[in-house]
């Protein structure tokens, strides 16, 4: 099967996926994703980790790599870093609450982290917000949902209008 084969199925399915839940026929582009969490959030990492590689996206996983205790600002702040410095198109951070690593991710100048919980947190963060760092809350949050926040979140676009675009230059002036 040629790459470009590979890359039509793996559309496919992930609009196959979104579509379920009223997304329909999005351009997905595969993008290289930073991704950590702390002690708490690793078990549902290293499943997020494992479906975004095999929907075709590179992954850069920033640890931690147990469920050994661990600092939750230390594994915010690394995919947030790496985002903001452009060797990652989004970050992914994840704690029990997404609250605590949410902070940390927003401590990092350029960084714009949002803790997501539903669909329309995922979609509204990066089409008004221009959010680039996505927290999840691993004792909040299913699997499932969130492969279907973080698939939303990769596949909107910042609504580029004056208004918007506005406003995020304001926060990155902070």
């Amino acid at each position: 099967m040629s790459p470009i084969t590979k890359e039509h199925d793996r559309e496919k399915l992930l609009n196959e996926f979104l579509a379920q839940f009223g997304y329909k026929n999005l351009q997905l582009n595969m993008k290289t994703i930073a991704i950590s969490a702390d002690h708490r959030g690793f078990k549902l990492k290293e499943l997020i980790k494992e479906y975004l590689i095999k929907a075709g996206h590179n992954v850069i996983d920033c640890g931690t790599n147990s469920e050994e205790r661990a600092d939750y600002p230390v594994y915010g702040k690394k995919a947030a870093e790496m985002t903001v410095n452009g060797e990652s198109d989004f970050g992914i951070t994840v704690c029990g609450s997404g609250i605590g690593v949410s902070i940390a991710a927003n401590k990092v100048k350029g960084a714009r982290a949002v803790n997501v919980n539903s669909v329309q947190l995922a979609e509204m963060s990066r089409r008004h917000n221009n959010a680039n760092v996505i927290a999840i809350g691993s004792d909040f949050v299913t699997y499932d949902d969130a492969v279907r926040y973080i698939e939303i979140f990769i596949a909107t676009e910042f609504d580029s209008g004056e208004r918007h675009h506005k406003r995020v230059d304001q926060l990155n002036e902070m």
